[in-house]
């Protein structure tokens, strides 16, 4: 789609300045909507610089792997640049953006202002809490340094118990709280109930790891909420088959050191894991767009943003709202071959990911109509409560 839209323009008012040049296309953010988008204009004769914190690209959806001590961190990680290799087209960039600088064209990277014709953030979100003081003790899953301190106090948690000789403080250090009952609690909740009750079953000789009490909290009715109810229902049998305690209508109400409330009671724990809630990232302050609740930039049919054509919001960032009026998921395929693609790719990042794939230069097209915006051929998402037990819709049909 952006593809379509910059070839339109060209010509035109918003056309990039040096109108002789192949345009420049600067990417926020190497995530999965940010690499889609790359391998597009990869194709093309844009020049492309794309811009992340980090040096490699993570398949998010297997971090609670890594935070069960399944998977190690260079199973779900890879360079980007090596991504990128075969693209001549495509630069890469390490540093942390500031802001935007709509009027001059230029995204801030610390010390640095790198110019752009056409920007695509791909930023992504981040943990929400009710108390900011809540993220010292209940750690939330978006990087690696989040699965890998995860792991530790999980396992350090069996190794505090096992040494303990107070009864009381080893039910504690047995009970692991996740709060959130979405695709990532549903999927920690059922990884470590695996590690406990089937994979150190018999590693500890004054501890029984089997008897560990894992309890998924939910504050609505029932977990996988935007799932049908059907799956919500077998995911939550799935889990309970493990030994896991399934609370919904659970509200947390206080975290600390120790352990939660929940509904007014106080449950010891040894261990608090956050997958309750997320925002998104500062880009739509960068912009001075429009937001919803939670920091996502509310964009047009074809993902730019109102008033700034020339800057698209993709993925996790962004509020787009399907023919129902439901906000659409910001999920798509990882372009890495090591990762996998174990995700759909969606309406969001699938159609800036699009991006001049025409390899229309600067000069070669005038002006045009925009083209109607791309739908994905794949919509949906999954979640495994266990080991070889899923959930996932992928429209219009569900499955288990």
């Amino acid at each position: 789609m952006v593809a379509t839209e910059l070839a339109a323009r060209t010509g035109r008012h918003d056309a990039p300045a040096a109108a002789t040049e192949d345009p420049r296309v600067v990417i926020v953010g190497a995530g999965f909507g940010g690499l889609s988008a790359a391998n597009s204009v990869g194709r093309s004769a844009a020049r492309v610089t794309i811009i992340d914190r980090r040096n490699y690209h993570l398949f998010q959806p297997l971090l609670y792997q890594v935070a069960t001590a399944g998977l190690s961190p260079a199973d779900i990680a890879a360079p980007i640049r090596g991504i990128v290799r075969d693209q001549a087209n495509t630069g890469v960039l390490l540093g942390r953006v500031s802001a935007v600088d709509t009027a001059a064209r230029q995204v801030i990277v610390e010390n640095k202002r790198i110019p752009y014709d056409f920007l695509i953030l791909a930023t992504g979100a981040r943990h929400a809490y009710s108390d900011a003081d809540w993220e010292r003790f209940a750690p939330g899953l978006k990087k690696i340094e989040d699965a890998t301190a995860i792991r530790a106090k999980i396992l350090m948690s069996f190794e505090r118990a096992e040494a303990s000789d107070d009864g009381d403080e080893q039910r504690r250090l047995l009970t692991l709280l996740v709060v959130g009952g979405g695709p990532t609690g549903v999927e920690l909740a059922g990884a470590i109930a695996e590690l406990a009750k089937r994979v150190m079953a018999r590693d500890f000789r004054r501890i029984d790891p089997r008897g560990a009490r894992i309890v998924l909290l939910q504050s609505t009715p029932r977990v996988l909420e935007r799932y049908p109810k059907r799956l919500s229902e077998i995911a939550r049998a799935s889990l309970e088959r493990l030994g896991v305690e399934v609370r919904t209508d659970a509200r947390v109400e206080h975290v600390d050191a120790t352990g939660a409330v929940v509904s007014g009671r106080r449950i010891e724990a040894g261990t608090v894991i956050w997958a309750a809630g997320v925002m998104a990232s500062p880009a739509g302050r960068w912009l001075g767009a429009e937001r919803d609740a939670e920091g996502r930039v509310k964009v047009g049919a074809d993902l730019s943003v109102a008033g700034l054509p020339s800057v698209f919001v993709i993925g996790d960032t962004v509020n787009v709202r399907g023919k129902a009026g439901r906000r659409l998921p910001g999920i798509a395929r990882s372009p890495s071959s090591r990762a996998g693609t174990s995700r759909s790719s969606f309406a969001p990042a699938s159609r800036a990911g699009a991006l001049t794939s025409r390899s229309a230069t600067a000069t070669s097209v005038t002006s045009r109509p925009s083209a109607a915006p791309r739908r994905s051929p794949i919509s949906g998402s999954c979640a495994l409560a266990a080991t070889r037990r899923g959930c996932c819709e992928v429209s219009p049909t569900s499955f288990s």
